[in-house]
């Protein structure tokens, strides 16, 4: 009942940031005259930024985690690691400058951003822990991952949805890498378990 009392009380979950400058405002304007929820594209944008930035921070974690036990057959090997990480900050970059170009600020919170943060919150807290092996974070990584691809293909179909054709095109091009991540994580989770199974993980790679 209380719980209940409490949500039917609440108010929303944060609040769209107004535009950070007149252009901005002259283009969300215009969308809105179209008939468009221009937010509606803001919020995402903002979403994808803040879970690319925690995925800089997740990998940072997995590289820790690599060079303290290594790795292990057909595991990841530190190139692909950094490699992945790279794709993540690149990734964060082309929200940074997708929301410039459309006034907003960067550096805000919007709604979806706020709740992506605290979603993503379990995930980093079983990678950064220093209890948690490779393996144990690859599997906590894998639902970042799989969130990642999903959250890629809505933004795609958004901006396309919206008339926004290369920042659609730039989406489809992250949503191929984040699939190669998801299929990654797989397959060296898939490697573990296999390797586990034959008693073989004391002959694990080292780092």
């Amino acid at each position: 009942m209380v719980r209940l009392q409490y949500a039917t009380e609440a108010g929303e979950f944060g609040h769209m940031p107004p535009p950070l400058t007149l252009r901005g405002m002259a283009k969300t304007a215009k969308e809105l005259l179209k008939g468009t929820k221009a937010n509606v594209l803001l919020d995402k944008l903002g979403e994808r930024l803040a879970f690319e930035r925690t995925g800089v921070r997740l990998y940072d974690s997995l590289i820790v985690k690599f060079e303290a036990t290594g790795s292990w057959e057909g595991g990841p090997s530190l190139e692909e690691l950094v490699a992945f990480r790279s794709d993540e900050a690149r990734h964060f970059d082309v929200m940074v400058q997708a929301l410039v170009a459309l006034g907003a600020d960067p550096t805000a919170m919007t709604p979806s951003a706020d709740i992506i943060a605290v979603e993503s919150l379990g995930v980093l807290q079983v990678i950064s822990d220093p209890r948690t092996g490779l393996a144990h974070a690859l599997h906590a990584q894998q639902i970042a991952e799989l969130a990642d691809v999903a959250g890629w293909d809505l933004l795609a179909s958004l901006a396309e949805t919206l008339g926004h054709s290369e920042l659609a095109a730039e989406c489809r091009r992250a949503l191929a890498q984040e699939n190669l991540h998801a299929a990654s994580v797989s397959r060296w989770l898939k490697a573990h378990a296999e390797v586990a199974a034959r008693g073989e993980l004391e002959h694990a790679v080292a780092s």
